[in-house]
C-alpha cells in the first residue's frame, strides 16, 4: 500500500476509535431513559457513574501518559479498544449498579488511562512535523462523523426491539460496543508496528521517568495546558447556543435541535481545514490559533450586541459562524505540543497533564454558567458570552507566548 494512503487512512482509522470507543460512558447523553430503565436506577444513581468514570480520568491521565510514553501506541490502543468492548458486554449481560460502578471506573482505565495520551501520540508521529495542524484536523473531523455514525447505529438497533426499552438498550450497548473492536482490527492491519522506534530515529532523548520531574517544572507545558483549556471552553461551550436560541430568541426546540447537530457534529468537517490553514497559510499552529481566538472573542462578543429584532432564522444561522471557527480551531489545539519543542519521546506525558488542565471547563463552566443562568435567566447568556469572549483575548495571548518559545528553542538547536 502507498504510505501516503496508508498514512491517511491510519489517520482515519484513529478517528474510528476515538469517535468509537466513548461510546459506553457517554451512553446516558443519547439513552437517558432507556439506561434508567434498563438498570432500574435513579437519576442521582445515573450521575454517579458519570463521576466515577471523570474521578478516574484525573486521577489517571498522568500515570497513563507516562506509561504512553514507555510502550508502543500501536499495542496500547489495541488493547484499550478490546478491552473497553468487553467492558461493554459484560455491562449488557449485568445492568447492575454496584457492578456497572466498577465497570464505569474500568472505563477509566481503558479509555483514558493509556488511551488517550497513546491517541494523540500516534496522529503526532504519523504525520511530519510541517503537517501537525491537518493531522490533528482529520483526526478531530472523523472523530466527530464516527461518534455521530457510532450513535445513529446504537439508537437505530435500539428502535427494532418495538418500544421495549430494556431489550432495546441492550442491544444497543452491544452494538455501539461492538464498534471499537472494528477500530481495533484496522489499527492491527494499518497501523506499524515501528512508530514506536520511528519517535526516537531522529536523535531525539528517549523518554526516562525522571523527565516527569522536568516537564512539570517547564513553564511552557503549562502554557500549553491552559490554551488547551481555553479550546475546549470554546468547543463545549457551543452548545449553550442551543438554549439560547429557544429561550432568548424564541426559535423553536425543533428549529434549534436541527442548528445543534449541524453546530456540533457536522461543523467537526471543517476541523482539517483549521489544520491546513494552520500548515499552509500561517505555516504555524500557534499562529493560527492565536487569530481564531481573537475572531471568536470578537463573534462571541457580538452576540451581547445582536438587536432585538433579529430574526430567528437569521440568528441560527448567526450561531453557525462562531461554531465553525471552534471547530477549526479546538481540532488542531493538541498540535501545540509539537510547536512548543517537546521531544516526541515525551508527547504522551504532556498530553497526560495538559488533559488535567485542558478538560476542566467540562466540571467548572457547567457549574459556572448553570449558576448564571440559575440566577439571570436569559440574561445569564451575556454573562456566558461575555466570559467567553475574554477567555478568547487570553488564548490568543497564550498561543503567541507558545509561538515564540518555540521560536526560541528552535533557534537554540540551530546554533
Amino acid at each position: 500500500m502507498n504510505s501516503k494512503v496508508r498514512k491517511y487512512l491510519t489517520v482515519i482509522t484513529l478517528g474510528l476509535a476515538g469517535g468509537s470507543i466513548y461510546f459506553l460512558p457517554y451512553v446516558k447523553y443519547i439513552f437517558y431513559d432507556a439506561q434508567l430503565a434498563a438498570m432500574h436506577m435513579s437519576n442521582t444513581q445515573s450521575g454517579l457513574l458519570l463521576t466515577m468514570y471523570t474521578v478516574g480520568n484525573m486521577i489517571l491521565y498522568i500515570p497513563g501518559g507516562i506509561i504512553a510514553d514507555k510502550v508502543s501506541p500501536k499495542k496500547a490502543l489495541i488493547i484499550s479498544l478490546l478491552s473497553t468492548s468487553a467492558l461493554a458486554y459484560l455491562y449488557a449481560f449485568t445492568m447492575d449498579f454496584k457492578i456497572a460502578m466498577f465497570i464505569w471506573m474500568g472505563l477509566s482505565f481503558s479509555t483514558a488511562f493509556v488511551f488517550w495520551s497513546a491517541l494523540m501520540k500516534a496522529v503526532r508521529i504519523i504525520g511530519t512535523e510541517e503537517e501537525q495542524g491537518f493531522m490533528y484536523g482529520l483526526y478531530y473531523a472523523c472523530n466527530g462523523i464516527t461518534a455521530a455514525l457510532t450513535n445513529t447505529l446504537a439508537l437505530n438497533i435500539y428502535k427494532t426491539a418495538g418500544g421495549d426499552m430494556e431489550q432495546g438498550f441492550f442491544r444497543a450497548v452491544l452494538a455501539g460496543g461492538s464498534v471499537a473492536i472494528i477500530a481495533a482490527i484496522l489499527l492491527f492491519f494499518l497501523m506499524k508496528g515501528s512508530d514506536k522506534e520511528k519517535e526516537v530515529s531522529d536523535g531525539e532523548p528517549k523518554f526516562r521517568i525522571g523527565d516527569v520531574g522536568k516537564l512539570v517544572k517547564n513553564p511552557v507545558v503549562w502554557i500549553v495546558s491552559f490554551t488547551i483549556f481555553c479550546g475546549y471552553g470554546f468547543y463545549t461551550s457551543i452548545s449553550y447556543f442551543n438554549p439560547y436560541l429557544t429561550e432568548v430568541i424564541g426559535v423553536s426546540p425543533e428549529s434549534s435541535g436541527f442548528i445543534s447537530i449541524v453546530r456540533n457534529y457536522l461543523l467537526l468537517l471543517l476541523a482539517p481545514v483549521g489544520g491546513i490553514i494552520a500548515d499552509k497559510v500561517f505555516k504555524s499552529t500557534c499562529k493560527w490559533l492565536s487569530t481564531a481566538f481573537i475572531i471568536l472573542a470578537a463573534l462571541f462578543g457580538a452576540v451581547l450586541i445582536l438587536p432585538s429584532s433579529i430574526s430567528p432564522m437569521a440568528a441560527s444561522l448567526y450561531t453557525l459562524i462562531p461554531g465553525a471557527f471552534a471547530m477549526m480551531m479546538y481540532g488542531v489545539v493538541f498540535s501545540t505540543v509539537s510547536e512548543a519543542g517537546i521531544p516526541r519521546a515525551m508527547t504522551g506525558t504532556v498530553i497526560g497533564i495538559a488533559s488535567i488542565i485542558g478538560y476542566l471547563p467540562d466540571s467548572i463552566y457547567s457549574v459556572l454558567f448553570g449558576n448564571w443562568l440559575d440566577s439571570f435567566g436569559g440574561s445569564g447568556y451575556n454573562f456566558i458570552f461575555g466570559f467567553l469572549a475574554v477567555s478568547g483575548l487570553v488564548g490568543s495571548a497564550l498561543a503567541l507566548l507558545i509561538y515564540r518559545h518555540g521560536k526560541k528553542a528552535k533557534q537554540g538547536e540551530a546554533a
